[in-house]
C-alpha cells in the first residue's frame, strides 16, 4: 500500500464547451473571494445578473475553438502530467490531479487518496509565481476539505518556484527548442503573464515582482531580451500592466514586425493561452501591421516539464522517501 501521495492542482475548467457547463464553472470561479475581492452583497447581484446571463455563451464559443478529444486542454495536459510523473516517481508514491474549480474536485481526489492509504500528501499547486487568487485559494480548498476529517494525513505544500533553477532551465530549453522550429527569427520575445488587479499588489501580493523575476532570469538564460506583459483583464479596475493586447497592437508601429510570445506563468495550455493569445493575440498583431507571429506552447507534459516536476517534488518529499527518484535524462 502506498502511503505517500502527490496531488497536482490546477485552476479549473468547465465539464463541456457549452453555456450551461461554463455557467456552472464561472459561478464557482467568480464566487471565490480570493478571486473577486468585492463585498459579496455588491458582487453577487452583478455576477448572478449580467455576467452569468451573458458571458457563458460567449465563453463557450471560445472553449469550442480549443476543446480537445480528451476534454479541455488544461484538463488534458494536467492529467498527462500526473500520468507521466507517476511513471517517474515509481509505485511507492501515488500521483493524482485535481482542479480548484470544476472536476475532478480537490475534495474528491483528497478523499480518494486517503481512502487508498495515503498518510502523507504533498499538495502541489502548479503555479510558478505565488498569487492569492491561484496558489492560496487552491490550498484554501485543500485545508477546507481536510478540516472535515477526523483523521488527517500529514501535509506538505509545494512553494512557488518562480526563481528555481530547474524552472528557469525548463523555460530556457522549451523556448530554445520552439525558437529553433520557427522559419523566422522573431524581433522580440514577449512573456505574457496572467493579469491581476493592481490593488492586489498594493495589498502585498508578491505576484507582480515574482513575474518580473522569472522574466529577468529567463532573459539572462537565453541571452536575449524578454519583454513582459499581462493578459486577461476583467472589469474596470486598474490591472497590472502593460496589457498584452495593447502591447501586441502597438509593437508593429515600434518597428517590431515579428514576435514570439510565451506564457511562462501557465503550467499548461488553456483557454487563456490558446484562444486569447494564439488566436486573438495573433489577429491583433497582424491587423496592426505585424508580419510574423508565433505562440509558444506552455511546458505542459513535455520532457522539460517532467524534469522540472521530478526535481521539485523530489526535493519536497525528502525525508518521506527512503530513496530518491531516478533522474530523468535531459533532452528529448
Amino acid at each position: 500500500m502506498r502511503n505517500i501521495g502527490i496531488l497536482l492542482i490546477n485552476l479549473g475548467t468547465p465539464d463541456a464547451p457549452n453555456a450551461s457547463a461554463v455557467r456552472r464553472y464561472l459561478g464557482e470561479f467568480l464566487s471565490d473571494r480570493r478571486v473577486v475581492e468585492i463585498p459579496q452583497l455588491l458582487w453577487q447581484p452583478i455576477l448572478r445578473g449580467p455576467i452569468l446571463l451573458t458571458r457563458p455563451a460567449k465563453s463557450a464559443k471560445a472553449y469550442q475553438e480549443v476543446w480537445m478529444e480528451g476534454g479541455s486542454p488544461l484538463a488534458v495536459y494536467t492529467r498527462e502530467t500526473a500520468i507521466k510523473l507517476q511513471a517517474l516517481v515509481g509505485p511507492n508514491v501515488a500521483v493524482d490531479w485535481a482542479m480548484r474549480y470544476g472536476n475532478p474536485s480537490i475534495a474528491n481526489r483528497l478523499d480518494a487518496m486517503i481512502a487508498s492509504g495515503c498518510e502523507r500528501i504533498l499538495l502541489a499547486p502548479l503555479y510558478p509565481q505565488y498569487c492569492a487568487a491561484t496558489t492560496a485559494t487552491a490550498l484554501d480548498a485543500c485545508y477546507a476539505a481536510l478540516a472535515g476529517l477526523r483523521a488527517q494525513p500529514a501535509i506538505r505544500t509545494l512553494p512557488p518556484y518562480y526563481a528555481d533553477a530547474a524552472y528557469i532551465e525548463a523555460l530556457r530549453s522549451s523556448t530554445e527548442r520552439q525558437l529553433a522550429a520557427l522559419d523566422f527569427n522573431p524581433d522580440l520575445l514577449l512573456a505574457s503573464f496572467h493579469g491581476m488587479p493592481d490593488r492586489t499588489r498594493q495589498l502585498g501580493d508578491p505576484y507582480y515582482e515574482q513575474c518580473l523575476a522569472s522574466a529577468k532570469l529567463l532573459q539572462d538564460a537565453l541571452g536575449r531580451e524578454v519583454r513582459i506583459s499581462f493578459q486577461s483583464r476583467f472589469g474596470r479596475a486598474k490591472w497590472l500592466g502593460p496589457a498584452t493586447d495593447e502591447t501586441l497592437r502597438a509593437l508593429p508601429s515600434q518597428g517590431v514586425k515579428s514576435v514570439a510570445i510565451l506564457t511562462p506563468g501557465f503550467s499548461a495550455d488553456c483557454l487563456e493561452t490558446l484562444e486569447e493569445i494564439a488566436m486573438r493575440g495573433r489577429d491583433d498583431f497582424l491587423a496592426a501591421g505585424g508580419n510574423k507571429f508565433a505562440h509558444f506552447s506552455c511546458l505542459n507534459a513535455s520532457t522539460e516539464a517532467m524534469l522540472l516536476y521530478r526535481n521539485l517534488v523530489g526535493r519536497e518529499l525528502a525525508g518521506w522517501l527512503e530513496n530518491d527518484f531516478v533522474q530523468l535524462p535531459r533532452g528529448g
